[in-house]
C-alpha cells in the first residue's frame, strides 16, 4: 500500500516518524503536513556562505580556547534536512541551526529550541517563515531568529525578549553588519554572503553607502 497523507487530517509527531526516509520531505505545523521543495541554487548558496562564516568563527574561538556559544561545549552548526522537534505535533526543518545543548539531540534530531534558527525565504514560504514559524520559534523559545530574504537582500533578526516575545526585528541590509547571540565576537557584513552586485530589485531601494 502507497503512502498517503490526507489533507483533512492531523497528525502527530509520532506519526511524522514513521513516514518513509526516501519520500517527500515534509514539515508538521500544528499538526498539519506541509510538502517542501527542494531549494534553488542561491539558497543553498547562501546557506552554504552563513555557515562557513559561523563556522570559521567558531573554529577560531576553539583553537584560541575560547567556548562555544558560552557554555562549557561547542556548539553546532547544521544545515537542512534536521527535523526540529518543538512539540508533540510540530517538526520544522530550518535552513540552519545552530544548537549549543547537546543534550537536546536525540537520536539524529533536535527536540527542543536550538539557540539560532534561520530561514532563507522563497515565494513559496515567505508567509510561513514570517507569520507561522516566527510564532513557533516564540512559543518554543528559541533565542534568535534570523530571516534572510535574498531576493531583496536584507534580513530581520528576532531576539526573544525576558517576556517571552519577540518585539518588533532589526531590519539589516547589505552593508550593515550582522552580530549574533550565540557566536560572541561574531560580525558579518551582510554583502559578504549576498554578494555584489545587488540585483535590480535591490538596487532601485537601497541605501548608498559611503
Amino acid at each position: 500500500m502507497g503512502f498517503a497523507l490526507h489533507s483533512d487530517e492531523h497528525y502527530t509527531v509520532e506519526q511524522y516518524l514513521t513516514w518513509p526516509e526516501d519520500g517527500p520531505r515534509f514539515e508538521l505545523i500544528d499538526g498539519i503536513p506541509y510538502e517542501l521543495n527542494a531549494p534553488g541554487f542561491e539558497h543553498q548558496k547562501l546557506v552554504a556562505a552563513l555557515h562557513y562564516e559561523l563556522e570559521f568563527h567558531r573554529r577560531a574561538r576553539l583553537k584560541s580556547g575560547g567556548e562555544g556559544g558560552g557554555n562549557s561545549s561547542p556548539c553546532y552548526i547544521v544545515e537542512s534536512p534536521v527535523d526540529v522537534i518543538l512539540s508533540d505535533i510540530t517538526v520544522v526543518q530550518p535552513d540552519l541551526i545552530v544548537v549549543c545543548n547537546p543534550a537536546i539531540i536525540v537520536n539524529g534530531r533536535v527536540r527542543g529550541a536550538p539557540d539560532l534558527v534561520v530561514e532563507v525565504l522563497s515565494p513559496s514560504t515567505a508567509a510561513k517563515d514570517r507569520k507561522h514559524k516566527r510564532r513557533l520559534y516564540e512559543a518554543a523559545g528559541v533565542p534568535q531568529y534570523l530571516v534572510i530574504d535574498p531576493a531583496n537582500r536584507f534580513v530581520e533578526l528576532y531576539i526573544l525578549a525576558t517576556d517571552g516575545r519577540y518585539p518588533v526585528p532589526e531590519v539589516l541590509d547589505a552593508g550593515d553588519v550582522l552580530t549574533l547571540q550565540v557566536a560572541p565576537d561574531f560580525t558579518l557584513t551582510l554583502s559578504d554572503i549576498f554578494g555584489w552586485p545587488l540585483p535590480l530589485v535591490a538596487q532601485e531601494n537601497r541605501v548608498v553607502y559611503g
